[in-house]
């Protein structure tokens, strides 16, 4: 059997022990050996001693063990996982890519399908491994600084089902590279611009609603205001199924909480900016707004424009102005596609309230959180009203059908 270091301990205590005992501590008698009862006592002390510190060890050497077999465990995963790239520590939740993986992905089919491009750099159909589709944006170098820094790091912290999803990113060499998930039916301007098929109103009241969520989440951030910087048609994609996803992050910033505005350069899509912005560069909560309601005002009348200027915002806003005081009728402002989809009660809702964000100050804008309500309002209602005047239409088809039978 193998001696361990508590046995030898005891020994070398006892050996000690034995050494500084005086000889009239040990008296012998015959085959016995008598003790006085205060030798006695140390040496049941000393043991319990022994004792306590050898469990001690013994307990110790265990756990050492488990830890290096949990280290060694971590290491061969973490080895595993650098075989396709690494999960980093830095961005939680994020996927490192690697060159080779970036450039697999986009050259899947022996060519590149290019989506579009966004405010820092051009946007790639990519394919992954798994098979998953997914957009992979490549950062260009003469980009603002800061751009990829700030798209990773806002993205990193924050998650709502209307905020387009970062899978993961590839820093390597000056290459950045940033991995999404893939939005099947394009972006918001795409689909208002097509000429083969009409975005519905009951889905234009709901990517409505639903951008006012995801800014209502982003303006009420526990960290602080996160502002967008830069709302736009292009900048909102629809899935497979029309839910919009809020992107590109690359001009965003975030107040603190004790801040209501800061002053910083400016920076955004000109026709969508806020005025107040643009002229003392200070940065509110409300500059969102503001393009939002531009956002909005462009669902109402169909305005075949992706990127707005000056001049075509002045124009769009005050007909909007106009049609609410009445100056000029409302059906000048119903995108003609819809007019018989509409649900007029609805349609006056939306557009005083885009009417209110585009107000030149931003003091006489609302709130986020009564934006949201507001639209939120606006879809209940629309989808109830729809919903009945289907079934009224299904009836006087029926109805029609039989009269058609019985001649």
């Amino acid at each position: 059997m193998s001696k361990t270091p508590s046995f030898y301990l005891i020994l070398v205590l006892v050996s000690v022990l034995g050494c500084k005992a005086d000889h009239q501590d040990f008296v012998s008698e015959g085959e016995y050996i008598k003790i006085k009862r205060s030798t006695f006592a140390v040496l049941i002390v000393f043991a319990l001693l022994v004792v306590g510190f050898a469990v001690a060890i013994t307990k110790y050497l265990r756990s050492k063990n488990k830890t290096d077999e949990t280290m060694e465990s971590l290491k061969s995963s973490q080895g595993n996982r650098r075989l396709h790239g690494e999960v980093t520590s830095r961005w939680s939740g994020l996927y490192k890519f690697t060159t080779e993986e970036i450039e697999r992905a986009i050259n899947y089919a022996n060519s590149r399908i290019y989506l579009g491009s966004g405010s820092a750099g051009q946007v790639y159909q990519g394919v992954l491994p798994s098979g998953q589709l997914v957009a992979i944006k490549h950062i260009h170098k003469t980009a603002m600084s800061g751009s990829f820094m700030r798209e990773v790091e806002q993205l990193s912290k924050v998650r709502h089902p209307n905020l387009v999803c970062l899978f993961g990113y590839c820093d390597d060499e000056g290459d950045q590279y940033l991995v999404y998930e893939y939005c099947a039916n394009g972006n918001l301007a795409q689909n208002l611009l097509r000429s083969d098929s009409v975005l519905p109103w009951e889905i234009r009241v709901k990517i409505l609603r639903d951008c006012a969520s995801v800014l209502r989440f982003l303006h009420t951030h526990p960290d602080g205001c996160i502002v967008h910087r830069d709302i736009k048609l292009t900048n909102i994609l629809l899935t497979e199924n029309k839910v919009p996803k809020l992107s590109d992050f690359g001009l965003a910033k975030m107040l603190e909480m004790e801040e209501t505005k800061v002053f910083t350069d400016v920076r955004g899509t000109i026709g969508y900016m806020d005025p107040e912005y643009i002229t003392h560069s200070k940065l509110t909560c409300a500059s969102d707004i503001y393009s939002f309601g531009v956002v909005a005002l462009q669902l109402l009348s169909g305005r075949k424009v992706i990127e707005l200027d000056i001049v075509a915002r002045d124009s769009l806003t005050k007909k909007a102005k106009d049609v609410v005081s009445g100056k000029k009728p409302l059906e000048e402002f119903i995108d003609p596609r819809v007019r018989d989809d509409v649900i007029i009660e609805d349609f006056v809702l939306i557009l005083k309230i885009a009417v209110l964000c585009v107000a030149s100050s931003s003091i006489g804008r609302p709130t986020i959180k009564d934006v949201f309500e507001e639209m939120d309002k606006a879809l209940r209602n629309t989808t109830i009203k729809t919903m009945a005047r289907k079934e009224m239409n299904d009836a006087n088809s029926v109805v029609q059908y039989a009269k058609v039978l019985d001649v």
